[in-house]
């Protein structure tokens, strides 16, 4: 394939014309990506990579569905939504068959980001209420409103919390306030809610909003205990305020049972707004907030009109429409629950092997694996998991670490990964950390060294090839020592 530039000169020009604060995986050694296909990526010499965190491209990189769709509707039409035209209505109507009956109101946009704002903005008009309740290490889009709720993104920079915005622990029973052995978790973290809106209102204040991922991703890969947002959601309508469930990176058939996440936790738990974006246009900008007739009727009386130029597009919609076909065509919700169920398996044989597993947890095809030094004291291995993804990537597989620690390995694959995928991943995997166990010793503390180095970003450095030199990491000595609710 014909490139514009080398690698070298591409690096050379992100340098150049692109801000400092635009980063890119594994930066002292960066992938540069030529093309893709279903599970797979592929650099400029043609190398062929396993790609185990890409939850945009959903249905599989390059599907030839999807491309189809789009050029067929470019050829023809692509407009705004102020004219009419037959996919907006057609997408709209498809997207409400999957959701709870009250949701039935869609407004389009074209990001996560997007769709997350115009959801506080729906949330504040419906009572006239401001102030939201976020959950701890959440991360909800990069626009200056979402950054204001995202402790993921405003703990780490100059930002401080604003007064109308309430932090609520991740409800994590591994490692957070209240843990597995406790007699109720869910109900523990729920109260922590309940007092944050109890002291907000003494304070003159209301509630708009609760807003959280349906399972937490760059938290730290976290599974909500059952019975939690049930309870949440009873406290912040109780304040008048309404429950923003963020779909964005969790959505569209990947835990495998359910096409949303937030339906594992039972039919007696319906958010009241539902935000959904990156999987949604397998890699084409396309998102959109879902929520009640009544909170529709109150945001539309506001006076104010809801145009997005480009949100809701014909193009956008026939892509949106090929992705829906595909997931129930080849029955991708079906392939996330046996193939996701069978990397499990083979992830908790090799947390009963390996010290440094602390935790496997997951459905589907979002799972964490915690790294620990300790396994009583459950200390995260940072430095650990980003010497594994160094290495996993010199095995040819794309994986990425997160969490408030960044000691938690993502697995968030395109939706057509396969047991064989999933059985060279875990290979990899057991030999990475075999030699890396084998190798730790109390004599060295370089991967201590190296986690201040690259724990403010997983991606931010790669180890040495070691086809052509010895990582450093594996020379000397590093002691590493060592009850999920059912969703």
């Amino acid at each position: 394939m014909s490139e514009l530039y080398s690698k070298a000169e591409t690096v050379m020009l992100r340098k150049k014309y692109l801000g400092p604060s635009c980063k890119v995986f594994f930066a002292k050694d960066p992938l540069k990506i030529v093309r893709a296909k279903g599970q797979y990526m592929f650099d400029e010499n043609g190398e062929q990579y396993l790609d185990c965190i890409n939850n945009v491209a959903h249905v599989g990189h390059s599907h030839p569905e999807v491309i189809k769709a789009a050029v067929k509707q470019m050829e023809l039409l692509n407009t705004n939504s102020r004219f009419l035209h037959d996919s907006i209505v057609e997408y709209a109507k498809r997207l409400s068959e999957t959701l709870p009956e009250k949701l039935s109101v869609c407004y389009f946009a074209n990001s996560g980001s997007e769709a997350n704002d115009l959801a506080l903005r729906l949330a504040r008009q419906y009572r006239d209420h401001q102030d939201v309740i976020t959950l701890d290490h959440a991360y909800h889009g990069h626009v200056s409103s979402l950054i204001e709720i995202s402790p993921y993104k405003f703990r780490k920079g100059k930002d401080v919390k604003k007064e109308f915005v309430h932090v609520a622990p991740t409800p994590d029973i591994y490692r957070g306030k209240y843990r597995e052995d406790h007699p109720d978790p869910a109900g523990a973290y729920a109260d922590e809610v309940k007092k944050i809106i109890e002291e907000a209102q003494k304070n003159g204040r209301k509630i708009a909003a609760f807003i959280a991922e349906s399972m937490q991703s760059c938290g730290g890969q976290v599974i909500p205990p059952a019975g939690y947002f049930q309870k949440v959601a009873e406290y912040v309508h109780k304040a008048g305020g309404v429950f923003i469930a963020d779909e964005v990176q969790v959505g569209f058939g990947r835990i495998g049972k359910h096409f949303w996440s937030f339906q594992m936790y039972g039919e007696d738990f319906v958010p009241d707004i539902v935000t959904m974006g990156k999987p949604m246009g397998n890699g084409h900008p396309l998102s959109c907030v879902v929520t009640t007739q009544e909170i529709a009727e109150a945001f539309s009386a506001s006076g104010m009109e809801y145009f997005n130029t480009y949100g809701g597009n014909p193009v956008s919609c026939a892509i949106g429409l090929a992705v829906l076909d595909i997931i129930e065509k080849e029955d991708l919700q079906g392939n996330a629950t046996q193939v996701g169920n069978y990397l499990i398996e083979l992830l908790k044989k090799q947390k009963a092997k390996h010290p440094l597993i602390g935790d496997i947890r997951g459905i589907g095809f979002f799972i964490g694996i915690d790294l620990v030094k300790d396994q009583q004291k459950r200390t995260p291995a940072t430095a650990e998991a980003q010497h594994i993804i160094y290495k996993m990537k010199e095995q040819r597989i794309l994986m990425s670490a997160d969490g408030p620690h960044r000691n938690v390995l993502k697995i968030k694959p395109p939706m057509c990964f396969t047991k064989e995928d999933a059985k060279f991943m875990v290979e990899q995997l057991d030999k990475i950390l075999t030699v890396l166990e084998e190798a730790t010793g109390p004599k060295s503390e370089r991967l201590n060294e190296a986690s201040s180095n690259s724990a403010s970003d997983s991606t931010s450095q790669a180890g040495e090839n070691t086809n052509k030199k010895r990582n450093g990491l594996y020379e000397e000595k590093h002691t590493v020592p060592g009850k999920r609710i059912r969703t």
